[in-house]
């Protein structure tokens, strides 16, 4: 039996999520993420025009008339929702920690893949891949994979993004739209975002707290990393947050720069901000270059 608590949220997150597709994602989702290839519909007379090569010879000579295959785009992707359960998935100095966000984040994805008739998987992963939810359609799955991102107690606290991506190329054998859902504070991911880029249409999702982006100014504080239990006491004046600062300014620079190199579309998210804003400057940017 889950937790009342839990049962309350996932429904909170269901009814929330739902609205946000019928109301402003749908059409969006479908606009931008077509089909990946050409599947068989049905057989029709011979047109002049048509080409030669997509004749069906069987049914041609049982018909006793030439006839040609005809193809329609396969509507039906799978969509992967890759979700950092590290433990700075579990700051928050608003009223959502980044976890609880990148769940109604993944829900907002995952209604928006099933009104389209699309497969939805999921994997949870930290320094490790930790739990793996295979795709499928549905209601019922969807929230399925809403409780396990909401309920799900890792066994790590620390973050390795090369294990999500590594898991994903071995499970996901036909090209997936991928959500790479994160606060990427981690090294050394360039190379698995590089393979799997390539194969996947995949699509990092940063998730901050402003106060992780501008320390505060509170004299002398202890200050405990979240994936290390490493206590620390730092002086936060004025010169160490700006120091802070720099600092964090730069490694945003580093990380979209990288997304940009390897032509990833990016989207960042902030927990004291609604994510649908960046959400729907998402599908539009990519809808205005689909259509050219």
């Amino acid at each position: 039996m889950l937790p009342r608590e839990l049962i309350r949220k996932v429904r909170h997150i269901e009814i929330r999520t739902k609205r946000l597709v019928n109301d402003m994602l749908a059409g969006q989702y479908q606009s931008v993420f077509k089909g990946r290839g050409m599947a068989f519909d049905e057989v029709r007379k011979y047109q002049p025009g048509d080409e030669i090569r997509l004749i069906d010879w069987n049914v041609s000579a049982r018909m006793n008339d030439t006839f040609v295959k005809v193809f329609v785009e396969e509507r039906e992707l799978t969509v992967m929702l890759l979700v950092d359960m590290s433990g700075s998935g579990l700051f928050g100095s608003r009223e959502q920690v980044k976890r609880e966000m990148a769940a109604e984040l993944a829900a907002l994805l995952a209604f928006s893949a099933i009104k389209n008739n699309d497969r939805v998987g999921l994997i949870i992963f930290t320094d490790t891949v930790e739990k793996f939810v295979p795709p499928k359609k549905g209601k019922k799955h969807v929230l399925r994979v809403v409780t396990e991102i909401l309920s799900y107690e890792p066994t790590s606290k620390k973050t390795r993004v090369e294990s999500g991506l590594r898991f994903l190329g071995n499970v996901a054998r036909r090209q997936s739209v991928a959500f790479l859902i994160s606060d990427f504070i981690d090294v050394d991911y360039e190379h698995a975002l590089k393979v799997a880029g390539k194969r996947h249409d995949l699509i990092p999702v940063t998730i901050t707290d402003p106060l992780e982006e501008d320390f505060p100014k509170l004299g002398v504080v202890l200050v405990e990393d979240p994936e290390t239990g490493e206590v620390e006491a730092v002086h936060a004046g004025w010169s160490m947050r700006r120091k802070y600062r720099r600092y964090v300014l730069r490694q945003r620079e580093l990380r979209e720069s990288l997304f940009r190199r390897l032509k990833l579309d990016f989207i960042n998210i902030r927990t004291d901000q609604p994510f649908l804003s960046p959400l729907v400057q998402f599908f539009e940017a990519r809808g205005k270059r689909v259509r050219r």
